[in-house]
């Protein structure tokens, strides 16, 4: 089994998921179903701290690519948070900085939620 973990916290209105470990073919569908189960809910507001992600996989892109068109078209959005080098590295050689709202930090992802 993959080292991999998600917990969800809630911040007022934004949900936070704090993931850890390996984001790969085996382990993205936790990351899946998580946000998919936040849809559901009718949470909108979503930020993903990665300050624990060690690595990510082309699969686990793939998941942030599936949900983040439908979470804007409901009005909320997902941003991404406290990568390290390594991981951002992947993300920029993709061209997701363009697509996504990565911050530095949790706090300035709930800021920018309470200015939209």
């Amino acid at each position: 089994m993959k080292n991999f973990s998600i917990a969800l916290r809630h911040n007022e209105s934004v949900s936070i998921l704090d993931i850890s470990g390996e984001l790969d073919a085996h382990t993205a569908s936790q990351l899946e179903n998580s946000l998919k189960s936040l849809i559901d809910d009718e949470n909108y507001h979503i930020i993903v701290n990665c300050s624990d992600l060690d690595y990510i996989a082309s699969a686990g892109l793939g998941v942030f690519m599936a949900y983040i068109e439908d979470v804007r078209a409901l009005g909320g959005d997902i941003k991404l948070t406290n990568m390290n080098d390594r991981v951002y590295n992947v993300f920029d050689l993709l061209g997701f900085p363009t697509l996504y709202d990565i911050l530095n930090d949790e706090r300035e992802a709930l800021q920018s939620f309470s200015t939209n």
